[in-house]
């Protein structure tokens, strides 16, 4: 009976707030076919990121990507901070998540969307939050 109560009480908890439970869970590896990519661009192409980011990311992510953009509110689980996520990737992880969305989520494929170079641009763009 305890241990069932305790099972209860921690369900209910990860409900409650769902979106610390996303950021605190182990990331997932990087697939084989984007283990190891980095970005191809430099520096200088955060400012083309930062143009599609707020077209296609702010509304979720916030214009400082930690996730807390208008849209996100709803959102179970809420949207990744992403200011804190880009210091804890690869830019294989970025490119990945951006490009084959996240199972489970309301975090879309930008894959067929977005370019590989404005996906590599967000990337970059991302690099720069903090």
């Amino acid at each position: 009976m305890w241990l069932a109560s305790m099972l209860l009480l921690a369900a209910c908890e990860g409900n409650k707030n769902s979106s610390a439970a996303d950021e605190n869970a182990p990331l997932a590896p990087v697939p084989s076919e984007y283990a190891g990519l980095t970005n191809p661009y430099g520096a200088e192409a955060a400012q083309a990121g930062a143009e599609t980011f707020r077209t296609n990311c702010e509304m979720c992510h916030g214009p400082r990507g930690q996730g807390d953009g208008p849209a996100g509110q709803a959102l179970d689980p809420k949207p990744r901070d992403l200011a804190t996520l880009q210091s804890q990737t690869g830019d294989d992880f970025l490119f990945w998540r951006i490009s084959e969305g996240k199972p489970g989520t309301s975090m879309v494929a930008f894959k067929g969307i977005l370019s590989e170079e404005q996906i590599w641009q967000i990337v970059s763009f991302i690099r720069t939050l903090k």
